[in-house]
């Protein structure tokens, strides 16, 4: 089964055409899509999508650039919310200390909240980190010594140090569009070094399309562009890679059913 683990089909870039995004991407061979919550404000709609599909699940959380306008967010909060069950992950969260649309220590201090309801809940954590691989690495390492917890590093752009740090706490490491891009050469070459049960596939739609379809509003179905490359630059079977992101994303997302 081909799975895109990461899009936003509540983005107002979706408005109208939900019915119709989720269509093509079945008949691209797309059997699972997991669509994300950004901020508890919006998580109610997150959950109408995956609600009205079968075929879509959904997270709980609050982004980094939310961070600061939901630092209030609690524990208890995030694992009532999660206890739903289409709720099968924890985020995404994380650290983005590109835009630093929210201060740097309450990002952090709201990540450590979502890490701390990942291990209550036993939902995988999705974690969202822009130029802040040592901080992300750090926090990380320090919580899984507070006690175990797994997730991912979604629409992975970092450097190598930080991929063998997650991976070595039992994270996986989603490549995104980015992947395919002429100037990702560096990344593909990580995506190369990294044990094959560690990877997952995603759009991040209505973000970062992928090449061919560079520019345009991104949807689940293009993710069988990012399997492509990412199996081109594996030297590996396309139908095989299918399958192991497959059950690489059905491994750590136990909660989502494929009945």
């Amino acid at each position: 089964m081909l799975i895109d683990s990461h899009c936003h089909l509540d983005h107002e870039a979706f408005a109208g055409e939900i019915e119709a995004a989720i269509g093509r991407a079945r008949e691209a061979g797309v059997g699972l899509l997991l669509t994300i919550c950004t901020s508890i404000a919006r998580f109610p709609q997150v959950l109408a999508v995956a609600e009205r599909y079968p075929d879509v699940w959904c997270t709980v959380g609050v982004h980094p650039h939310d961070a600061e306008a939901e630092a209030g967010v609690t524990v208890d909060e995030l694992v009532r919310l999660s206890r739903h069950p289409k709720v099968v992950g924890i985020g995404e969260c994380g650290l983005d200390f590109f835009y630093n649309n929210s201060p740097q220590d309450i990002q952090i201090a709201v990540f450590r909240t979502h890490v701390a309801a990942a291990r209550e809940s036993g939902l995988p954590l999705v974690v969202h980190t822009r130029d802040a691989d040592a901080t992300t690495a750090s926090i990380l390492t320090e919580e899984q010594q507070v006690g175990p917890f797994t997730g991912v590093l979604h629409c992975f752009s970092s450097g190598a140090a930080l991929a063998e740090t997650a991976v070595g706490l039992g994270f996986r490491i989603s490549f995104s569009g980015i992947l395919t891009f002429r100037k990702s050469e560096e990344l593909r070459r990580i995506a190369r070094s990294l044990p094959a049960e560690s990877l997952l596939v995603e759009t991040d739609a209505p973000y970062l399309a992928p090449v061919p379809v560079r520019g345009k509003r991104n949807e689940p179905a293009y993710v069988t562009h990012t399997l492509k490359v990412l199996a081109e630059c594996r030297s590996a079977d396309p139908d095989a890679l299918r399958a192991t992101t497959g059950a690489n994303f059905l491994k750590l997302f136990a909660k989502a059913r494929t009945d």
